[in-house]
């Protein structure tokens, strides 16, 4: 369960901004999209090396 102390006077908004935030980190949302179908390891491992040259190609571009 996720906490998000909120200090008197705060405002509602930053105290959801916050929550949202934490929640995001928590990764939940990627875990159900990914349990919502399987995938072959062999399609999940070739995704991991087409965004990995993506990033090398990102990274030696800024260089």
């Amino acid at each position: 369960m996720l906490v998000v102390p909120v200090k008197e006077g705060e405002n509602i908004e930053r105290a959801l901004k916050k929550y949202k935030k934490k929640y995001e980190k928590t990764g939940i949302m990627r875990e159900l999209r990914s349990r919502k179908e399987f995938e072959k390891p062999s399609v999940t491992e070739r995704q991991q090396k087409i965004k990995a040259a993506y990033k090398q190609r990102m990274r030696s571009a800024e260089i």
